[in-house]
C-alpha cells in the first residue's frame, strides 16, 4: 500500500488536505500537510474562487489541466458541480486556444502520441500505459481541430478534453479511458518551425479529413465499436435540436426542408442520421433526400457540377445551380445548419431572407469555436426581428430584445457522446450503427421542457447533463439489447444497471 508522499503524487489517491486525522496518520501523511482538514465542498469553493482570480481562460484551463494532474477527484467534482461554468473552459470553445499553445503551455505528459516512428511497435508500446482495462479511447490525428485547421500533435488537447466530459458527465471511470493522438506530422509550416513545438515535425503523411473520415468510418464502423463525433455526434445534437424546434414551429419534422451550409462532414453526417430519421418516419429514401439541400464554396450542391466528393452524391439534386441567397428564395427551407468554419457566412440578407420564408426561422450556427461561427446570437435574433430559434456550437449569454429574455442553445457534442460512450460500454455493444443515435437524439430531445422552449432554448440545461448522459446511456443500451448488438445479457432494469456503474468523485 502506498504511504506519504507517493500517496500525494499519486493523482487518483490523493485527497489533500480531505484527509481526516486518523488516515493521515495510518497513510503516514502527518506533516506532509498543513493542519486544517477540509471538505469535498470547500476544496471545490477553493477552485472556484482560484479560477475567479485568473484574468484569462486559457489561465483557467491551466489551473484545471494542473488539477486533474494532482487531484483528480476534486477535479471531476468541481466539473460535475459547476458544469455550466467549466465546460467551456476544459472543451468548447477555449480547447481549441489551448490546442494552439499546446506545446508552449504542456506541463505534465497526458495522453499516448503514437508516430510513424512506431510503425510495426504500436502493440508494444501501449504497454507501456499504466492502466489495461480500457473501454474507451477517443483519437485525433490532429488535422482539423474544431474550425482552426492542422495543429498536430496540439490535438492531443481534444482528447482529453473529451475523455474529461465522459467522466464528468456520464460517469465513466477516469481509470477506464485513453487518450491518444496519431501524430504523423503537420503541414502547418508555422508549427513545424516553431523550436518549441512538441510533436513529429515532418509534413503530415496521411489525415482524417473528410474524403478519408467517412471511408474510414465505412470501413471499420461494421467490425468495431467505434464512431467519429465531428459526424455522428455533431449528427445526433443537431437532430435533437431540430426535433425540439418543431414543438415551437409547430411544423411536423416529415414537412421540413432543412439547407446546409457547408458540406464537409459534420453538415453530411448530419444530413445522413436525418436520412434515417425521415425513412423511420415512412418516407422512402428517395424523398428523405429531397428535404435536404446543401450550398458550399461553389453554391448549391447539384448534379450537374463534377466537383462533388463522394459523400455528397445523395444530396446533389437535379436543379439548376444556384448561389447561396438564390438557393434560400428558391427552396424555402424551415431550417438552415452552418457547419463551415467560416465566420459570419450567414449574414444580415441571410437572416432576413430567412425570416421573410419563415415566422420563426431555425437557424444553427454550429460552427467552433466562438470566433468560427456562422452568426453570432446577437445577430440572430436582431436580423430576425427576435423571432429566430438559434443554436450554436460553442456558448454565447442570454441576449435581452425588446424587454424579452432569450437564452441561445449551444448544439454542444457534449450532450450526446458521454451517454452512447456509457451506454454502449454498459451493454459491451458490438457496433454503434444509426438507430443507436437516433434513439440518442430522440432521448435528448424529450428532455427538453416547455419552459426551456418559451425561451428560445432547443437543448435541456447543461447543469443537469448527469441525468441526461444517463438517459441517453439506457437508450442507447436498450436499442442495442432490442437489435441483438449487446455482448451483455440484459438486466432486468436496464436504468440501475447503468447507474451503479457511473464513477462518482
Amino acid at each position: 500500500m502506498k504511504r506519504g508522499f507517493d500517496i500525494l503524487h499519486d493523482k487518483t489517491i490523493n485527497r489533500s488536505i480531505t484527509f481526516g486525522r486518523k488516515e493521515r496518520d495510518r497513510l503516514g501523511l502527518r506533516g506532509l500537510l498543513p493542519h486544517c482538514v477540509a471538505t469535498q465542498q470547500q476544496m471545490v469553493d477553493r477552485v472556484m474562487v482560484n479560477l475567479d482570480r485568473l484574468p484569462r481562460d486559457i489561465d483557467r484551463y491551466m489551473l484545471l489541466s494542473a488539477l486533474q494532474e494532482r487531484n483528480e477527484r476534486l477535479f471531476y467534482q468541481t466539473v460535475i458541480d459547476h458544469i455550466d461554468r467549466i465546460l467551456p473552459l476544459i472543451y468548447t470553445p477555449t480547447v481549441g486556444e489551448a490546442c494552439k499553445e499546446f506545446s508552449h503551455i504542456a506541463r505534465e505528459p497526458k495522453g499516448f502520441f503514437i508516430t510513424p516512428d512506431d510503425r510495426g511497435e504500436m502493440r508494444r508500446i501501449l504497454g507501456n500505459w499504466p492502466r489495461k482495462d480500457i473501454r474507451v479511447i477517443v483519437v485525433t490525428d490532429g488535422q482539423r481541430i474544431l474550425g482552426l485547421g492542422d495543429l498536430g500533435a496540439n490535438g492531443m488537447g481534444i482528447p482529453i478534453g473529451k475523455l474529461a466530459l465522459y467522466t464528468a458527465c456520464a460517469g465513466i471511470d477516469p481509470e477506464l479511458c485513453l487518450p491518444v493522438a496519431l501524430d504523423v506530422g503537420t503541414n502547418n509550416e508555422d508549427l513545424r518551425t516553431d523550436v518549441l513545438y512538441l510533436g513529429y515535425g515532418r509534413k503530415r503523411l496521411e489525415d482524417f479529413l473528410t474524403p478519408n473520415a467517412y471511408v474510414l468510418l465505412k470501413k471499420y464502423r461494421p467490425r468495431v465499436l467505434c464512431f467519429n463525433d465531428d459526424i455522428q455526434g455533431t449528427a445526433a445534437v443537431a437532430l435533437a435540436g431540430v426535433y425540439s424546434s418543431t414543438r415551437i414551429t409547430g411544423l411536423p419534422f416529415k414537412d421540413l426542408q432543412i439547407m446546409f451550409l457547408g458540406a464537409g462532414s459534420a453538415s453530411t453526417g448530419i444530413a445522413d442520421l436525418m436520412t434515417t430519421a425521415f425513412v423511420d418516419e415512412g418516407v422512402s429514401l428517395e424523398e428523405a433526400r429531397r428535404h435536404l439541400w446543401f450550398v458550399d464554396a461553389n453554391g448549391l450542391v447539384v448534379k450537374a457540377r463534377a466537383d462533388l466528393m463522394e459523400h455528397n452524391l445523395p444530396y446533389a439534386h437535379d436543379v439548376k445551380p444556384l448561389g447561396f441567397v438564390e438557393a434560400i428564395d428558391a427552396i424555402r427551407p424551415h431550417v438552415l445548419i452552418g457547419a463551415t468554419g467560416a465566420p459570419g457566412t450567414f449574414t444580415r440578407p441571410v437572416i432576413e431572407r430567412m425570416s421573410k420564408i419563415n415566422h420563426r426561422p431555425v437557424i444553427f450556427a454550429l460552427s467552433n469555436p466562438t470566433s468560427q461561427a456562422e452568426c453570432t446570437a446577437e445577430q440572430a435574433y436582431s436580423w430576425s426581428s427576435g423571432r429566430a430559434i438559434f443554436a450554436s456550437g460553442s456558448p454565447f449569454g442570454p441576449e435581452l430584445y425588446e424587454g424579452r429574455t432569450l437564452r441561445p442553445a449551444q448544439g454542444n457534442n457534449a450532450y450526446v457522446f458521454p451517454g452512447i460512450g456509457l451506454g454502449a460500454v454498459a451493454c459491451r455493444a458490438r457496433t454503434l450503427p444509426d438507430e443507436l443515435f437516433l434513439a440518442a437524439a430522440r432521448t435528448l430531445a424529450g428532455l427538453v421542457r416547455r419552459n426551456d422552449l418559451d425561451q428560445g432554448s432547443l437543448y435541456p440545461p447543461l447543469k443537469e447533463i448527469r441525468k441526461i448522459s444517463l438517459a441517453i446511456a439506457v437508450s442507447v443500451a436498450t436499442k442495442a439489447y432490442a437489435m441483438n448488438l449487446a455482448r451483455e445479457k440484459r438486466p432486468k432494469n436496464v436504468r440501475r444497471s447503468i447507474e451503479v456503474l457511473m464513477y462518482r468523485p
